[in-house]
């Protein structure tokens, strides 16, 4: 029953929706079928995202206003340790938002993956295609020179690791670092380089793609979303 309900619910409707931009909107390229899959997801999860965002600028706020408190009670212990406790109860954590975002793009990778395990020609393609979803016949997996089908490709998971870096270096700049923060920086980019060099390029794609909308969306909120300057205690 699971079965089916993958197969009639999430993988043919993606499978189709892949087709038809491959068709119509991208110049018969998968790469930038991919590319455009990938955004118009974003944009759906764009409001989880914003809430994501919103509950960041929120907290760097709180983090400012802890600095001021250690500066202004740094002579007294007890005050500034209350003070501190009063300012991080107010701290927004919004976990179910970033889940919902990151566990939605979690299933599109698996159903990519199942697209171009269970093939992309022929028959295969014929028998998943809608009525009203044209067949493309040999569909164009090259991309730039990278063959998106491709397994074990070293530029694009690297790509996608710098890129990792960066987004989490830039967050955590200006905010208290700790130690395990520090391994996450180092880790989760060299992890993600190892899991996706053994994956086909194409899951290098759609991450990629969807790090860049991020950056985007986070450039955007730090204009509309700017943490308000903290005012010392009286």
């Amino acid at each position: 029953m699971f079965g089916t309900f993958w197969y009639t619910f999430l993988y043919q409707p993606v499978f189709n929706l892949l087709i038809y931009l491959y068709n119509t909107q991208s110049a018969e390229n998968l790469g930038w079928a991919i590319v455009i899959l990938t955004v118009l997801l974003r944009v759906v999860l764009l409001p989880f995202t914003l809430v994501t965002e919103k509950a960041n600028a929120q907290n760097l706020e709180l983090e400012n206003e802890v600095r001021n408190a250690e500066k202004e009670f740094k002579n007294d212990t007890v005050l500034r340790n209350q003070e501190i406790r009063r300012i991080l109860r107010r701290r927004k954590i919004r976990p179910w938002a970033k889940t919902i975002v990151l566990g939605v793009q979690l299933l599109m990778l698996v159903l990519l993956y199942q697209v171009f395990i269970q093939g992309i020609t022929g028959l295969q393609v014929i028998h998943t295609l809608y009525p009203g979803v044209d067949f493309p016949g040999k569909i164009n997996t090259d991309f730039y020179g990278f063959n998106l089908a491709e397994r074990h490709t070293l530029v694009w998971p690297v790509l996608v690791a710098l890129f990792l870096f960066g987004e989490i270096y830039f967050e955590l700049k200006g905010k208290r670092v700790r130690q395990a923060d520090m391994f996450y920086l180092i880790i989760f980019p060299i992890a993600s380089l190892l899991i996706l060099w053994w994956l086909p390029m194409v899951k290098s794609l759609f991450i990629l793609t969807s790090i860049f909308f991020s950056i985007i969306i986070h450039q955007i909120s730090r204009v509309f979303m700017r943490p308000k300057k903290v005012e010392g205690h009286h």
